[in-house]
Formats: structure tokens, sequence, C-alpha cells
């Protein structure tokens, strides 16, 4: 039973390492539009001259802005060479196929090949992309697009800089309206240092399976990894709300409709440990293979997928940087931890079961003699 568990148990690693692959697609395109982490800070000073009913707030660590009009007027986002760009009004969002901005700004790098149709200086052509009155939309005048960083940045990076202040300017009717902004770099992290912790505190957990697991040590023992997976499965089903709600999501319909098309994976495997947290408590037949195969996909999709937060200052979520980071490791120590100890236990009762006695069968009696 137990060497048959193990051989399920590689299947699974095998199964998780081709999930990975297979999602790595799909998550790298969203991952265009929506990054891991930053290091340059993007922020709105509002829009001038005001207009109330008129909202503009940065998402995605910086990488999009969103312009919400309540004005019940129509607002016009201008592109990068004064042409008409987006439309925001009662009838939807619209944006102009001629102006190169519509496809300049469809990737955060602005690298798209321009149509022959692009042509600022023709008249506008207006395509509906959204209903309601909001626009989210990649604008380089709020981003750093250069590979390396500032040459004041390269000369003292330990320290916050002003990289510029930049405006994007709007049309209401006739009228010029701007939204303003200020773009910052923020000194990185230590990340060898959020990995030391991190490496620490899941052989701390993992030693959890070095205890006898027949004993009331290791019984003990695997209350205690329920308890994490409990714990680091509900943190888990969290942070990917956060990554919606900075990402723009709206109301409760906004958030589930972002977790099911890009965030699934976080979501089933929070769910998933949750689950097995359970098991384990309840200690239920094979919760050490359980144990194991929850704790491997936690720490994959909940951890590795978001450590780039270790490495960089800004981070994608709607709480500071260094929640996320503290989060992220907990996945780590909590799902690396939980794995290695599933498996010592599993190979420790292997071994028992290796070295148990052997009954033989009674050989059967002498033949009677005719």
């Amino acid at each position: 039973m137990i060497r048959t568990l193990l051989g399920r148990a590689g299947l699974v690693a095998a199964a998780a390492g081709l999930a990975t692959v297979i999602s790595a697609a799909p998550a790298a395109a969203h991952g265009a539009d929506a990054p891991d982490g930053t290091d340059y800070r993007t922020r709105t000073t509002g829009v001038a001259p005001a207009r109330p009913g008129l909202e503009v707030r940065v998402i995605e660590a910086g990488a999009r802005l969103e312009l919400t009009n309540h004005t019940g007027r129509t607002i016009e986002v201008i592109g990068y060479s004064g042409e008409p760009y987006l439309r925001v009004g009662p009838d939807g969002v619209f944006e102009n196929s001629r102006s190169p901005a519509t496809y300049l700004n469809s990737t955060i790098t602005g690298e798209t090949a321009l149509p022959a149709e692009a042509d600022p200086a023709a008249a506008p052509v207006w395509r509906r992309i959204a209903d309601g009155t909001t626009a989210r939309w990649h604008d380089q005048r709020a981003l750093w697009q250069e590979s390396a960083p500032p040459a004041a940045v390269r000369a003292a990076p330990e320290r916050e800089h002003r990289v510029r202040n930049w405006s994007i300017p709007l049309r209401d009717g006739t009228d010029p309206v701007a939204i303003g902004g200020t773009l910052d770099w923020v000194p990185p992290p230590d990340a060898y240092t959020w990995w030391a912790v991190t490496i620490v505190g899941l052989l701390a957990v993992g030693a959890l399976g070095l205890l006898p697991a027949a004993g009331p040590a290791g019984a003990r023992a695997l209350s205690a990894l329920g308890v994490l997976l409990m714990v680091g499965g509900a943190l888990t089903v969290g942070y990917p709300v956060g990554r919606e709600l900075d990402a723009g999501a709206q109301g409760v319909g906004g958030v589930l409709v972002g977790l099911l098309s890009g965030q699934i994976w976080s979501l089933l495997t929070g769910l998933g440990a949750i689950a097995a947290g359970w098991y384990a408590l309840r200690r239920r037949p094979a919760a050490d293979f359980v144990v194991a195969l929850a704790g491997a996909c936690l720490a994959l999709f909940a951890g590795a997928a978001n450590a780039a937060v270790f490495a960089r200052a800004i981070a994608p979520v709607p709480w500071p940087p260094t929640t996320a980071r503290v989060l992220v490791a907990l996945f780590l120590i909590t799902g690396a931890g939980a794995t290695a100890a599933g498996i010592l236990r599993l190979h420790a009762a292997s071994r028992s079961t290796a070295a148990a006695p052997r009954v033989e069968p009674a050989e059967s009696g002498s033949t009677a003699a005719g």
C-alpha cells in the first residue's frame, strides 16, 4: 500500500510539473498586463481642472490607468500625437482604430507593430470595446519603458528617485483637461534575506516528518501540518482576490470573473489546501500522501508563482509590499515544508513495512500413508 502511494506521489509530481508548463502560456499573457512586481511606483495626482464625477486611479502595480466617468458627458483620452484615442461616456467605452495608441497600448512594452490604418491625422473611427463608463489602458507616459534604469538611479540605487512628473491630456467637450501623476524609482528589497528566511522556515516545517509517525509526537505533527495547510489555504484564496482588486475588479461579481479567468490555479490550490488540512486533522487514510500533494501545489501555484515580490519594491496587491512578501514566504514555507514532511512520513512508513517480519504460511501436514 505504501509503495503504491509513493508511486502515485511520483506521478502527481510529474503532473504538477506538467500543469505548471501548461499554465505558463496564459499566465505569461496575463503577466504582460499585470506584472508580478516592479521597482517603479506610479501615482496619480488627479484631474486638473477638477471635474466632479471623473475619477482616475493607478491599477496593476502601475501597469494601467483606470478612468471612470460619472459626469454624464463624453470624455476623450488624447493619444501620443494629439489624436483622439479613447472615448468614455454614457454610451460606453470606444477606441479609435486610427490612433497609434490603440495598438501601442495593447501591451505594457508598447512594441506592437502599427497597422497601415493607424494614422493620427485621419478622422477617428470609433469601435466599442466595453459597456459601462470605465476604461483601463497602458500608457507609456506613466511608465518607464527603458530596459536600464535612469542615470540617477544607477548612480545611487539605494535611495528613491523621482523619475518624472507625467501628464495625459483629456478633452471634456471642447475643454482641455489633464490627468497628472508622478513616476518614482523605489529601491527593491534584499531578496536573499527573504529567501534565507523562507528556506529556514520550510526546513523547520519539513522536520516534522522526522518524528515517528506511529507515536503521539507523530500524530501531533500531522495535526500541526493540517493546521498549517488550512491557514495557508485560506490565505492563498485571499491573495488572488487582492490581485484582482488591484487590477480594477469591481464588486463580488468582478472579482469572481477575474479569479475564474486568470487566477484559477491559485483559487483551486487554496481550496485544496484547506481540504487537505481538514483531512490531516481527521487523520484519514493516506493523510501523509494528501499533505504532500497539497503542499506541492501550494508551493508551486501560490508561492513560486508570486515569488517575484521578494525582489520587487511594488507588489500587485492593495496592501503593503512587505505584507505580500510575508504571505508568499508563508506559502513557500507551508507548501514545501508540508511536502517534505509528507514524503518523509511516507518513506518511514514504507521502511517500517519492509522491515516487519514476514509470517510464513504453515506447511501442510504429511500425507497419510495409504
